[in-house]
């Protein structure tokens, strides 16, 4: 008797989803520090500092109201829509609309959310690389194809109008931007961004644009919100944000998409399904965060900035290593390409990844490869963690590399 096979335990769709490489990499720095070993991590893009406490105080506060034991409406508490709206013109300069505003689980659930709303099977979308992990994931899982337009260091990982152009068709949908980028930290300037808006309002395509590190800017970066750019976008461009960067909340899960209101109330009945509405703890505490005043983050700001100069002067010092200067977010993003091919300890690294991995079992480092964001040859690190562990760490990873024959 012929048996029919057995069905994959795994749908096809979640079985090619790529588990996440920044916390793939970060959960491994953190199980070898607890097996003992001195492990410096410069993967989580996640900062060290506590939350402010007046936002602390307002989430404890709040745990004893019995409004905040029940479900509350799916798009979010109204408070907090309002908050975003009155932030968005506060710091991007335009008005919206709160019910233009849905609140997520994270700027991640924003994320899938975004596309899943906007993208049918077999729609291009515009992934300028090196990219955050997250999004071709996103936008496949949305029946999307992530088509990729890469800009090195030698462009400072700004992509070009002619280079979407070229890569554009009669499938494309929408366009992913991000500025400051993850993981590159680049930051496109208002005439890049204002060029970028009106070649995507020209040829009608959807514009996704993640705002989350709006606020982490240093020299004389500016953070450039494309609606503000181009207004007339306003009806084609999805926004992206949270409270997680700037206020040190990676853990509340906060975070919201502005966008259409025929968009926000199609994202709001998926998420009604999904998760319902996020925890209203969170909630009052991302209300106190945004509508206090930015003294905590521009501490915070301040000290990244300081980290900054540090990793970037340090990893420049190393032969075969070119570090473009970011200017915002919080991450260096090295081209390693002059260290590849070259023989450290017994072991020739061919790739970006072998590279990391040497790193980790010889100076026990944690960074992500750039084959996480894009191709291979790069290196992301995160300097939201102390100064000391800082320079330990990037220490560590110019003696091993000093190395190199």
């Amino acid at each position: 008797m012929t048996q029919t096979p057995a069905a994959p335990r795994i749908s096809r769709r979640v079985g090619a989803i790529a588990e996440s490489a920044t916390l793939a990499v970060d959960s491994k720095a953190k199980a070898l520090k607890a097996a003992g070993r001195p492990v410096i991590g410069f993967g989580a893009g996640e900062p060290d500092f506590p939350t402010p406490q007046y936002v602390v105080d307002a989430a404890v506060a709040s745990c004893s109201a019995p409004a905040n034991h029940r479900y509350t409406p799916a798009a979010g508490l109204p408070d907090l829509r309002e908050a975003i709206a009155a932030k968005t013109l506060r710091d991007s300069g335009y008005e919206v609309a709160a019910n233009q505003v849905l609140v997520t689980n994270g700027g991640k659930q924003a994320v899938y959310q975004a596309f899943a709303t906007i993208v049918d099977p077999g729609d291009d979308v515009l992934l300028p690389a090196p990219y955050w992990t997250t999004y071709p994931e996103a936008i496949r899982l949305a029946g999307g194809n992530p088509v990729e337009v890469f800009a090195g260091a030698d462009q400072q990982y700004l992509v070009t109008v002619e280079q979407l152009e070229a890569a554009r068709t009669d499938r494309t949908k929408a366009l992913l931007f991000c500025s400051p980028s993850n993981p590159t930290g680049a930051v496109y300037s208002p005439e890049q961004t204002e060029e970028i808006g009106r070649w995507a309002l020209e040829h009608g395509i959807w514009v996704i644009t993640d705002e989350i590190y709006e606020h982490l800017l240093y020299d004389d970066a500016a953070f450039t919100p494309i609606v503000k750019a181009v207004p007339e976008l306003a009806d084609t461009t999805i926004v992206l944000n949270g409270v997680a960067k700037t206020y040190a909340m990676t853990g509340w899960r906060v975070g919201w998409m502005i966008s259409p209101v025929d968009v926000t109330k199609a994202a709001t009945n998926l998420q009604s399904h999904l998760s319902s509405n996020v925890a209203n703890v969170s909630q009052r505490a991302a209300i106190a965060a945004l509508t206090g005043d930015l003294t905590a983050v521009e501490e915070m700001r301040a000290a990244f900035d300081r980290r900054r100069r540090t990793m970037v002067e340090m990893l420049s010092a190393i032969d075969g290593v070119h570090c473009p200067t970011p200017t915002g977010a919080f991450y260096a993003y090295p081209s390693v390409e002059g260290v590849l091919g070259r023989t450290i300890r017994g072991v020739t690294p061919t790739t970006s990844a072998e590279l990391a991995a040497l790193i980790l079992d010889e100076a026990e480092v944690a960074v992500v490869p750039g084959e996480a964001f894009g191709p291979s040859g790069y290196l992301r690190l995160s300097y939201a963690l102390g100064d000391e562990d800082l320079a330990e760490g990037v220490g560590r990873i110019q003696r091993l590399l000093a190395e190199a024959g």
